[in-house]
């Protein structure tokens, strides 16, 4: 166990080279070239890029497209905004209020007590709890009622998609209880630190991004791990996974609920750096562009998916500012040629056209073995699917080798 464990955490050179490149654009390249208000953009980008990391697990190695990854980003923010607006409702500061001490949209609903569910966001410590849990008790709750009964594919896509569409008109109908369709607006402080500065704004992109390298870390360490080679096996054979004894059910709530786990954390991130929560980040639009993110990222690569979500979303802001009238027809252009011209993404676009050529300028150079797995494409290769062996015939031996394990159940 041990062993397999400290394989899990041994990393490739390419590997290291890969994170080092997006630390060094993180933390030093966009924070160099970047004033502040484009910087607190590059960080607002960045809490999307959390939902596609948890899309890489879900889709790209457990074979599960979710369509309402908004709904566990806008849970995680709303229970940090949910704090944060307790903490900017004080009696003194809603003094003019006819209910001191209650946010102004529920005064303004005419309701004059805080709701019990409430109370309980007045501490940070169950705020910050909640911001993993409740997406992941959600989740968990789904994957229970749809996995136990092997619903899966499109069916479980449209579920998901249905989900974020019933949590929006939930959310805008209790406009009392959740601010509507405007949301939760007005957040300045997090314990008495004002989050509407710039320095403030610095300081949290900063924060960001390292929960962001965080998940990247966990993400890969399950990806390499045993449990990461079921799922890709799961994903391509899932009949014959189950029929070597694994409980298929069990590792798709697992890898669903991880998802909404990063899902929330970077919902709970935007609400931080943004200073709102609405839900308008919770429905149909914002599931679908987040499965863009990791599509042109590459669903098989967690650096990817990064990646992925800056480009989108800075076309996305660029086009808007230069074009306002065509900037959707660039965007939709963007996906649809990087769909058509590279299948896997930006990670499948270096490792089939860029890393062919820096190994043959090492070769050419006389090194060796410097370049083992791509650097952007991360786990791509380990989450591919293998060929079928000779006269379609498989084996306990070859599902190993497509990313099973030995057959024994358990991670």
């Amino acid at each position: 166990m041990l062993a397999r464990m400290t394989g899990a955490l041994r990393f490739s050179p390419a590997e290291i080279a890969g994170f080092a490149i997006l630390a060094a654009v993180v933390f030093l390249v966009l924070p160099l070239a970047l004033d502040t208000f484009r910087l607190n953009l590059a960080g607002k980008y960045l809490t999307y890029a959390f939902v596609a990391v948890g899309l890489v697990l879900c889709w790209g190695a457990g074979g599960i497209l979710s369509l309402g990854q908004g709904v566990f980003f806008g849970l995680g923010g709303y229970c940090m905004a949910m704090f944060l607006k307790l903490e900017a409702s004080t009696p003194a500061a809603t003094r003019i209020q006819s209910t001191p001490g209650i946010p102004d949209f529920m005064d303004w609903n005419q309701l004059t007590a805080l709701p019990w569910w409430w109370e309980p966001f007045h501490s940070l410590a169950f705020s910050l709890v909640a911001v993993v849990a409740v997406p992941v008790a959600l989740a968990w709750i789904i994957g229970l009622a749809m996995f136990r009964r092997r619903v899966g594919g499109v069916y479980f896509a449209i579920i998901t998609q249905s989900l974020a569409a019933i949590l929006t008109i939930l959310v805008i109908g209790q406009q009392g209880f959740t601010g509507g369709v405007n949301g939760i607006t007005d957040l300045r402080t997090l314990l008495g630190w004002d989050i509407r500065t710039d320095a403030a704004k610095e300081i949290l992109y900063f924060v960001n991004g390292a929960l962001l390298f965080a998940c990247l870390l966990l993400a890969r360490f399950i990806l390499k791990s045993k449990l990461g080679r079921v799922l890709v096996a799961m994903r391509d054979q899932e009949d014959r996974v189950r029929f070597s004894g694994y409980d298929v059910a069990q590792f798709k709530m697992f890898i669903f609920c991880a998802g909404a786990a990063f899902a929330g954390v970077g919902g709970a991130m935007f609400t931080l750096q943004v200073g709102f929560m609405s839900p308008t980040l919770v429905g149909i639009v914002p599931s679908i562009e987040m499965v863009i993110f990791c599509a042109v990222g590459g669903r098989l690569s967690i650096l990817g998916a990064v990646y992925g979500t800056l480009l989108v979303n800075w076309a996305k802001t660029t086009f808007s500012e230069s074009f306002p009238e065509l900037w959707l027809l660039g965007l939709g252009a963007l996906f649809i040629g990087v769909v058509m011209a590279f299948p896997n993404g930006l990670a499948g676009l270096y490792a089939d056209h860029v890393e062919p050529r820096i190994r043959a300028l090492l070769a050419w150079l006389g090194v060796r073995g410097a370049m083992p797995a791509p650097v952007a494409g991360g786990a791509a290769r380990e989450m591919a699917p293998a060929r079928s062996v000779a006269g379609g015939r498989q084996s306990g031996r070859s599902l190993q080798a497509r990313g099973g394990a030995s057959p024994e159940p358990g991670p």
